[in-house]
């Protein structure tokens, strides 16, 4: 049975196709209930994506995916039930961005050294409405006809050792986690199995995320396999998190999963949204 609740997904102010609108216009039309959406390191399309939620009768829960590095390795920590005005974490999310326009002339001059010429300008002709991000630079090299999808042409580009890579220092976990719990939200650890940690390196990001305040981790997500649906649900209930789910949607072409067919949490977690009013007809 496929659940009525998404809690992590992305439009156009970050690195979707949809806008807001049309984001939860799709979520309507794909049978939601509850709908959480969590662009990139910016709020800028909560308000939008409010009045289309109240017009379609879904519960829309303010979200953020928030860029952190943690021992030198990217990872993203989503907000949910976030206050978007709270003040630091305006402010935190303006300074990230302004690190993604750095990062995106370091990846285009690093493509300009391998042969591929204007990546500057076509990443920024897809990032019409907010950030610049890495798909973004995907869908340009796409378009120029480097690889023939998105997974591709992130492990030919964009990954650490290859060409269109840039090194880059994000949030630190601390500050994602203070601002999410100060602005009144609650943190969750984004699709851990894309992370490959090991066992070793998770349990020590898992207790350093727990001592911090952060509650949450994803356990059902668009990248994860079925057997990560387990091992995860697994983890969730080992250090005491509440496990989320979310497809990731970014749109047409660009996901790993459509919205509307993400299966139930495994039994045995307690799901992130147990006392959330918002939630309460599921």
């Amino acid at each position: 049975m496929a659940s009525l609740i998404d809690l992590h997904c992305h439009s156009s102010i970050s690195d979707g196709m949809l806008t807001p609108t049309e984001l939860v216009q799709h979520a309507a039309r794909r049978g939601l209930r509850v709908l959480a959406l969590t662009d990139h390191d910016d709020v800028g399309g909560l308000s939008e994506a409010r009045i289309t939620a109240q017009a379609h009768g879904i519960e829309l829960i303010h979200g953020v995916e928030i860029s952190v590095t943690w021992h030198g390795r990217t990872l993203h920590i989503v907000g949910l039930r976030i206050d978007p005005e709270y003040s630091p974490l305006v402010q935190g999310l303006e300074s990230i961005r302004q690190g993604r326009r750095t990062r995106a002339e370091g990846m285009a001059a690093s493509l300009e050294k391998a042969g591929i010429h204007g990546s500057l300008e076509g990443a920024y002709r897809y990032a019409t409405q907010g950030i610049i991000s890495r798909t973004h630079f995907a869908r340009y090299l796409m378009e120029k006809g480097l690889a023939g999808d998105m997974r591709k042409v992130f492990k030919k580009y964009l990954v650490k050792g290859k060409p269109g890579y840039y090194e880059h220092r994000w949030a630190s976990l601390e500050d994602a986690v203070s601002w999410i719990k100060g602005s009144g939200g609650t943190a969750v650890i984004a699709h851990p199995g894309r992370y490959d940690l090991g066992r070793t390196s998770m349990a020590l990001l898992l207790n350093e995320f727990r001592a911090l305040g952060g509650t949450g981790i994803e356990v059902v997500t668009g990248s994860h396999t079925t057997t990560q649906f387990q091992e995860f649900a697994q983890i969730s209930q080992k250090y005491e998190l509440h496990a989320s789910q979310g497809s990731d949607y970014h749109g047409p072409g660009l996901s790993y999963m459509e919205m509307g067919v993400l299966p139930e949490l495994p039994s045995g977690c307690v799901p992130v949204w147990k006392d959330w009013p918002e939630a309460r007809l599921l």
